[in-house]
Parts: structure tokens; sequence; C-alpha cells
């Protein structure tokens, strides 16, 4: 989508689209599964966990911090990253406002 035509959205429309491009790739969706199931700030852990690259990895992480759903702290050479608690629930809330607007009602009805 050209810059130029975001202007055509709302605030909420165009987060909501960062946020599934962002998380639209496999790869994110684990790391992002394996911080929620870790529950803890984790790092080389994943390199091993995915079985990627830490190049691959780090452009990965890089993607998701992007968009706020991840926090990392430098700990000597090496990143930390932790699912962001805060982002989470605003993505969440972000989400859940969308798929609240289907009716289940109409759904046999429609097509």
């Amino acid at each position: 989508m050209g810059l130029t035509k975001t202007d055509l959205f709302t605030e909420k429309q165009n987060a909501l689209s960062n946020i599934a491009k962002a998380m639209g790739h496999p790869a994110r969706v684990a790391i992002i599964q394996h911080l929620l199931k870790a529950n803890a700030c984790i790092n080389s852990d994943l390199v091993q966990e995915l079985g990627l690259a830490q190049a691959t990895i780090s452009q990965h992480l890089k993607e998701l911090k992007g968009i706020g759903v991840i926090q990392g702290t430098i700990e000597g050479t090496s990143m930390c990253y932790c699912i962001n608690p805060e982002a989470w629930n605003s993505i969440r809330t972000l989400f859940n406002e969308l798929f609240d607007q289907y009716d289940t009602s109409l759904g046999e009805g429609c097509c």
C-alpha cells in the first residue's frame, strides 16, 4: 500500500494493518508463542527453539519490537526479550473490537 493511501483509513485500521503485517510470518508467530509460554525474558533460547540462524531471528525480533509487542533489555553482550504486557493488551483490544463487529446470528443467512 502506498504511503499516500494510508490517510484514507482510520488510525485503528492502519494500526491493525501494521500489526497484522508485522505478525504475518510464521517465525514471528512462533517467537511470540515461545515468549508467551516461557513467560520470562529469553535470549539465545530462540535459536535452539526455532532452528533459525541468529541473524534471521534478530530480524524477526526487530519487526516485533517495531510494533511494540515485545520489549528488550541489554544484558552484557546479549539482548533479552519478553512480551510487552501493555502493548499486548492494546493489540488484543484492537483485534477483539474487530472480531466483535461480526454478528454471528447473521452467519447462516450469508452467501
